[in-house]
């Protein structure tokens, strides 16, 4: 049954279980029980993915479905005793987070590595802290702090909207700390390390050339890798040499104007050239950047593709770039529209500040990577006549 393969929706029954089915199609399978109600209608319960849930489990999970059918009860009723973990994870997946998270795919791409392989298969009603900890364990043990508090934040959300629903009685993660400690990176690239990126940018990246532009376009604009990589044709407007992000692309959901330098533009020109028919100007996304980045040899001390945003606002807050034109650059509105004066009264867009601002860090990058330590004057504050 296992190796059951489709080229339309199809199901396979069990031999020996009743009511049991493979249910395959061209990009899935996932197991099903199916039974006839009280009244007389067919019905089907999901049981979860194959394989996180093995035939084994399977048909120990029909099993108890069967049961309940035979003591008068509608197993679906019964979900925490029947549903497994993966099972809720699909459910999850599909009637929440793709509907409702623009970053679907990477809650997606935690939960199908981390969390269905390893409890996939425990039933909902007999999660515990441990089973948890077993998850989190196994990304700590790999060196990924980061990514197992992602997790934990993933199982957290998961587990609270199951019971939302009434698909379990009680949260078992409530009261459970995250496993690390939360850090913020300060990596911020000096101007040698800058000058030396760039140049092993074709080396480390050789067939990467859409990551390579993306890295770059990251450094030059100081915006965030996912915006980056996600550029689109009818987003940017060359004759005014601007770059518009629409509030569904950005991270707090407010759209986002970025004034392109000549450094970016030349980028994004030979960007276009090469997309042909395509919408998007890059063929990946932010996720296999950060792979990519990972796993090349650049030559330098740890570093990642966000910390080149850190490093262009740091740079061009030395080049004496006001904090407040340095939020709207970075689209922060916590220093936008901070206080009752900037969310009420300032409806000034900052459009000329961040031009002036991502040119004269353009022409700073260009020294640096041009070799030169360069000649461009930090912005000064106009002396006001008193």
């Amino acid at each position: 049954m296992a190796g059951a393969k489709a080229a339309a929706r199809a199901e396979f029954f069990d031999s020996r279980v009743r009511g049991l089915a493979l249910r395959v199609s061209p990009t899935a399978k996932s197991w099903a029980f199916h039974f006839t109600t009280a009244a007389g209608k067919r019905a089907r319960l999901t049981l979860g993915p194959f394989p996180a849930i093995t035939l084994a489990g399977a048909r120990g999970l029909a099993i108890e479905a069967q049961a309940a059918v035979q003591s008068g009860q509608d197993p679906r009723t019964y979900k925490a005793s029947v549903m497994s973990v993966a099972a809720l994870a699909e459910n999850y997946l599909a009637k929440h987070v793709r509907r409702n998270l623009r970053s679907a795919g990477q809650v997606e791409r935690r939960l199908r590595k981390n969390v269905i392989p390893v409890i996939g298969a425990v039933r909902l009603a007999d999660v515990h802290r441990r089973d948890i900890n077993r998850v989190l364990d196994q990304i700590i043990a790999r060196g990924r702090p980061i990514e197992a508090n992602r997790v934990f934040a993933d199982l957290r959300a998961i587990l609270r909207w199951a019971v939302a629903r009434g698909d379990l009685d009680r949260d078992p993660i409530a009261g459970m700390a995250a496993p690390s400690p939360a850090r913020n990176r300060d990596r911020v690239l000096s101007d040698s390390e800058i000058a030396h990126l760039w140049d092993a940018l074709p080396t480390a990246l050789p067939r990467q050339v859409d990551c390579q532009r993306v890295l770059r376009l990251c450094l030059i604009t100081g915006q965030r890798v996912g915006e980056v990589a996600g550029m689109r044709r009818d987003e940017l407007d060359l004759g005014t040499r601007t770059w518009t992000l629409p509030g569904l692309r950005t991270k707090n959901g407010h759209p986002h104007s970025i004034p392109l330098s000549d450094f970016a533009v030349s980028i994004v020109e030979r960007a276009i050239a090469d997309a042909g028919d395509r919408s998007c100007l890059f063929a990946l996304r932010a996720v296999a950047v950060a792979r990519f980045v990972e796993r090349a040899e650049f030559g330098l001390p740890h570093w990642t593709a966000h910390d080149l945003r850190r490093t262009a606002l740091t740079q061009m807050a030395a080049l004496g770039v006001e904090p407040i034109v340095l939020g709207h650059v970075a689209n922060h509105r916590t220093t936008t529209r901070a206080g009752v004066t900037l969310a009420i009264y300032v409806k000034h867009s900052y459009e000329a500040e961040k031009r002036r601002a991502l040119e004269l860090w353009a022409d700073r990058l260009a020294a640096i990577v041009g070799g030169s330590t360069g000649s461009v004057s930090p912005m000064r504050r106009p002396k006001v006549a008193v």
